[in-house]
């Protein structure tokens, strides 16, 4: 099993967190081949995926080797074991869910809290959390982020909602450790269609733009 450090490396290098929230959960292992071949390495399988334990036992014992696969939209400490004992190797939380915390540090895996103010950020921080899930990004941007990593310059954020192509290199630049990408990278279309070339092109544009933001 990677310790967290090597988690944490892989999850901050190219940058790009995959959010998984697929219509069903034979479509995760081509989703994950797809991803992969793109140079996406760090997938996020949440738990609104139909059968998402199911899902993450499969996809950790199948890509374990070329991907970090943890679980998202995890909201309790029930679900954050269950998604451990599945092979999650991170964990998600969309709000401040601090509790999670000590769960995931007895298992030596990584966590991102979530937060959407300052005062939630730090309490996240404090309470151990590898990184501050930044959700919704979109309405706040990465101007809002510039802004509360100046007093704060400790926290390293991952901005989740309304990251894209177009504009990750901002929030780069405003300091971000990593971005999650779920609809603008892995769109209704193409799970509508199961259309997986699309997908790794798509993971190719994605971390050509973060290397290029990044000068790596």
């Amino acid at each position: 099993m990677r310790g967290k450090s090597e988690i944490i490396s892989i999850l901050t290098d190219p940058g790009i967190i995959a959010v998984v929230r697929a219509k069903r959960a034979d479509q995760v292992p081509p989703l994950c081949e797809a991803l992969i071949a793109g140079g996406i390495t760090a997938i996020e399988i949440t738990m609104t995926t139909p059968d998402a334990l199911g899902a993450i036992r499969r996809a950790s014992a199948q890509f374990s080797d070329r991907a970090v696969i943890g679980v998202g939209t995890v909201l309790d400490t029930r679900t954050c074991q269950a998604a451990l004992d599945a092979g999650a190797e991170f964990v998600v939380t969309p709000i401040c869910r601090v509790e999670l915390v000590p769960i995931t540090r007895v298992a030596g895996r990584s966590i991102m809290v979530g937060a959407c103010t300052p005062t939630e950020a730090q309490i996240a921080h404090e309470a151990g959390a590898d990184f501050v899930k930044i959700f919704p990004a979109d309405g706040l941007g990465p101007g809002y982020i510039k802004a509360m990593r100046a007093p704060l310059p400790h926290l390293r954020i991952v901005p989740t909602g309304g990251v894209d192509v177009e504009n990750l290199a901002d929030f780069f630049k405003a300091g971000c450790a990593a971005v999650g990408a779920g609809s603008s990278l892995i769109s209704p279309d193409i799970l509508q269609e199961d259309n997986w070339p699309e997908l790794t092109r798509r993971a190719k544009e994605f971390v050509a733009a973060a290397r290029k933001a990044r000068g790596s």
